[in-house]
């Protein structure tokens, strides 16, 4: 075999690793689609695949099952995208600009500015899951999961709080954390966007405000 050979065989592999991420993302976008339009029960692997343009087996290598499909779906719906799933949260930029922000103020804007997007992307799926999840222990699972998953996350946000000094003297990390759990809950969301009709602009604004009144010592806000 010829030295010329060589880079041909690195250029093919290189190009099937970036067919198989691609149509790995086009199966999880499809999936997630057809989860919303079906609900859980009729969305089933033959229709996800026909709908994706692909082989029954393609779908069952992107992910394990329908369950493994939906939690693909749901990070991806999280991270902003299947190709940013895999990124650990705290590289993803948004949030690297607010860990990175040092006024404490501006951090808890930055984070309520993330909340319309997510909830808007997201919310649909996890509708999905938690109408499917009382007859499906993988759903169950993937439900904890997801609860655990947000929030460690945000424990590790008011721990940063609380390092940099930021939070109130009798607001403990635990208790900060708990409250952002509550105050950016996707019930929240629902209620005061879906229900009460609430603008994006409106609910990221109130997020912020009651953020910085209950984790804040008084103080101005700086100016932007």
């Amino acid at each position: 075999m010829s030295e010329n050979a060589r880079p041909k065989r690195r250029y093919d592999s290189t190009n099937r690793r970036i067919r198989a991420a691609q149509t790995r993302t086009h199966v999880v976008e499809t999936a997630g689609r057809v989860f919303v339009e079906l609900g859980y029960a009729r969305a089933t692997i033959p229709r996800i695949a026909a709908e994706a343009g692909v082989a029954v087996e393609t779908v069952y290598r992107t992910a394990a099952g329908k369950a493994g499909l939906l939690q693909a779906a749901v990070l991806a719906a999280v991270a902003g995208g299947v190709e940013r799933s895999d990124v650990p949260v705290e590289q993803r930029p948004a949030i690297r600009q607010i860990i990175e922000e040092p006024d404490p103020r501006r951090q808890l804007r930055a984070y309520a500015a993330t909340q319309p997007g997510i909830w808007s992307r997201v919310g649909p799926l996890l509708r999905v899951l938690d109408a499917a999840a009382a007859t499906d222990d993988a759903l169950q699972a993937l439900q904890t999961q997801q609860a655990d998953l947000r929030h460690t996350g945000l424990r590790r946000f008011a721990g940063l709080l609380e390092s940099r000094g930021a939070l109130r003297p009798d607001v403990s990390t635990d208790r900060a954390a708990d409250i952002i759990w509550t105050v950016c809950a996707q019930s929240t969301y629902d209620a005061l966007v879906l229900t009460c009709g609430w603008s994006h602009e409106e609910y990221e604004r109130w997020i912020g405000d009651t953020l910085i009144h209950a984790l804040l010592p008084p103080g101005d806000e700086p100016r932007t």
